[in-house]
């Protein structure tokens, strides 16, 4: 039982840091692109630089992102299959891979 009580609760982290808009966005744009800057997701999400790291050290804090540095940009991709394939799936409704968060 305490195995279990341990799962539910790493699958309840994991839920609580994908319970925001903005972090929905992320994730559902690093999924459209394969993989983002922070640059560029403050251009297309129109919130300060500090915000949206924030919410990907929250992001990758809970392992569902992971960045890589190339040169003086980070960028960062999903790193849980589980969580592209959920957002996937809630997401689904009719949305075109064009009309993710993040383009």
């Amino acid at each position: 039982m305490n195995q279990d009580l341990a799962k539910y609760e790493e699958v309840a982290e994991i839920l609580k840091a994908l319970a925001h808009p903005v972090r929905l966005c992320i994730v559902n744009g690093i999924l459209g692109s394969g993989e983002c800057n922070v640059t560029h997701m403050q251009g297309c999400l129109n919130v300060p630089q500090s915000t949206i790291s924030q919410h990907l050290q929250k992001l990758r804090a809970t392992g569902i992102v992971e960045s890589k540095r190339n040169g003086l940009e980070v960028y960062y991709t999903i790193k849980n299959e589980k969580v592209a394939k959920l957002i996937d799936e809630i997401l689904a409704d009719g949305h075109k891979d064009s009309e993710r968060g993040i383009k």
